[in-house]
């Protein structure tokens, strides 16, 4: 591997590191990351920079591997990204034809709502289907005709700092046993220094959760609300397939009914295959909350059932969706940094769409990078562009005119409904200025009160958990220290016991966490909770859901994780 200029070799805790230097960095390769590097690499070439270095760093072992999503594209970040995207090849599995809206009853049935019944945040016309997987390597594939750097298989594991002005990251360990110790083919991480850093890690980066907490940039501003998506890829007969080809059917009501924030979506993504996904908010307050549990029993519904029937499924995934809105967002740029696409919050909750906004954002902070390396200046202030550019835009304005809709859900489901429909003639206001949001961990309530329980499977439709783990292509180094971490492992043997009857085995979709003890003495005695992490699929919801927030999501070796391919 080319190390680019600068490279030299420092001993730090006696482990010789190199040193990478470069003038960005870009930490992740998903939709946000990749437009911020072409945008940027096209600006420095028009201003006389085109020496300046661009090198993004990516954990999955290829591009796309780690990237989920619905997706229904909004073209619009897009076509500013590339104009001609439709003529240069961009992967699209179809253009919407056809929306609706599902709501599905407790008795089997089903209400839909087409044209002008469907809420106008819903309305796809003039959208695209798309694999975001298959995009992202298209993207990729741009990025590196125009010069940049794309490195897969690097984990970015902490942030290296100078004081407050973030210097660069370092990647991962690799070759570290469970014990701790150096196998024989131990390779450390190397430090990579730049100018700016790009954070682009998706959902509740580690990297990011940890800026954010160090520098306080989420001083003001509402807790981050997040849902967990849970996606599978079927396969089904072409005669079905072909008459939901382009079609986009959202479903509300069963299996939440109005008890929490959610529901589900089945995408035509070509004439046999159907991408079909449930949503669902983790600021539900039941203990026994269950993600996969609810998509289980959602494709059950008849109204879903008979759309798969005599199908196949194929892949599976699952990812937290951050969608606490403008309210919610931390500052965007300190020393040395910018944050961008869902590590940042650019998702519009009310339309389950986020692809535009993510594109948008790396190419506003493109804007903004390129000015701040053409004037030398990368502090704060010189980075400062970013956020002017922001809420000068339409990503703004679009994010503005639903500030208050995913905090409203959490004064109760009819409330939530009411005060979504006043924001649609209030320019998002709806019925209070600001609504505040409890964090997702804040909401659980006790043990005693939870009413979920778990479905039964039938290897046809319904599949358990493990079964679904093998289709998302997880793999990880097995004899590795846990990047699943509890930091305070006595509290799950026995406050969490006791009060909320250890909620990661339910809430995780992978079938991460087992309580397979009998009493809390055996669990004490056999160490607590055990942690399957080979299993994980990277989604961080029990980084998000756990209660006590002692489970840190960390970055396995590089390579490590699932295999979203078409996804």
């Amino acid at each position: 591997m080319e190390h680019g200029r600068g490279s030299v070799s420092l001993n730090v805790e006696g482990v010789e590191r190199e040193e990478l230097e470069v003038d960005v960095l870009l930490v992740g390769a998903g939709p946000s990351s990749l437009a911020c590097a072409i945008q940027l690499k096209r600006l420095l070439d028009e201003r006389g920079l085109g020496d300046a270095s661009l090198l993004v760093l990516e954990k999955a072992e290829d591009i796309g591997y780690h990237i989920l999503s619905g997706a229904v594209m909004d073209p619009r970040g897009m076509r500013e990204l590339f104009p001609d995207w439709r003529e240069r090849g961009c992967p699209v599995e179809a253009d919407v034809t056809f929306d609706c809206v599902d709501y599905l009853k407790a008795n089997g049935k089903k209400k839909r709502l087409t044209g002008a019944l469907v809420p106008p945040p819903l309305h796809n016309e003039g959208n695209s289907i798309i694999s975001l997987y298959r995009v992202v390597r298209w993207m990729k594939d741009q990025a590196e005709e125009l010069g940049v750097e794309i490195y897969p298989g690097f984990a970015a594991a902490s942030v290296n700092y100078d004081g407050n002005r973030v210097t660069g990251v370092q990647t991962r360990d690799a070759g570290i046993a469970k014990d701790g110790s150096q196998k024989p083919q131990f390779e450390p991480g190397m430090n990579v220094r730049a100018k700016v850093t790009v954070f682009a890690e998706g959902t509740r980066g580690s990297l990011v959760k940890g800026l954010i907490a160090k520098l306080g940039l989420d001083e003001g501003v509402n807790h981050q609300i997040y849902e967990t998506g849970v996606k599978e890829i079927w396969k089904i007969p072409e005669e079905r397939g072909k008459e939901l080809l382009g079609s986009v059917i959202h479903t509300m009501g069963q299996p939440l009914g109005t008890s929490g924030y959610g529901g589900g979506f089945i995408y035509g993504i070509s004439e046999s295959r159907l991408s079909i996904g449930h949503v669902v908010g983790l600021d539900h307050p039941d203990a026994r909350l269950d993600p996969h549990a609810l998509f289980v029993e959602w494709k059950k519904h008849p109204a879903v059932a008979e759309l798969l029937e005599g199908g196949e499924m194929l892949r599976y995934g699952a990812k937290t969706i951050p969608g606490g809105g403008y309210f919610a967002m931390p500052k965007l740029q300190g020393d040395g940094f910018c944050i961008v696409g869902d590590s940042a919050g650019f998702v519009n909750m009310a339309r389950l769409k986020g692809v535009h906004l993510a594109i948008g954002s790396g190419m506003l902070a493109a804007g903004a990078i390129a000015d701040a390396l053409q004037k030398d200046d990368t502090s704060a202030a010189g980075l400062a562009g970013y956020t002017e550019r922001f809420e000068s835009s339409w990503l703004r304005d679009e994010l503005w005119g639903k500030r208050n809709f995913r905090q409203a859900f959490q004064s109760g489901f009819f409330m939530g409904v009411l005060d979504a429909a006043v924001q649609q003639v209030t320019g998002g206001r709806g019925l209070v200025g600001r609504r505040r949001a409890l964090a997702d961990h804040e909401t659980m309530q006790p043990a005693s009160r939870a009413r979920m329980t778990t479905p039964s499977f039938d290897d046809e439709l319904a599949f358990d958990k493990l079964t679904d783990v093998y289709k998302s292509g997880a793999i990880h180094e097995e004899d590795q220290p846990s990047h699943l971490v509890v930091t305070d492992p006595d509290l799950c043997v026995t406050r969490c016991t006791q009060e909320f009857g250890n909620p990661c085995r339910f809430f995780c979709p992978a079938a991460v966490y087992e309580w397979p003890h009998a009493s809390a003495e055996e669990a004490r005695d056999k160490g607590g909770v055990v942690i399957n992490a080979s299993n994980c699929v990277h989604c961080k919801t029990c980084d998000v859901k756990d209660p006590y927030q002692i489970i840190e999501w960390t970055v396995p070796e590089g390579g490590g994780g699932p295999k979203y391919i078409d996804m």
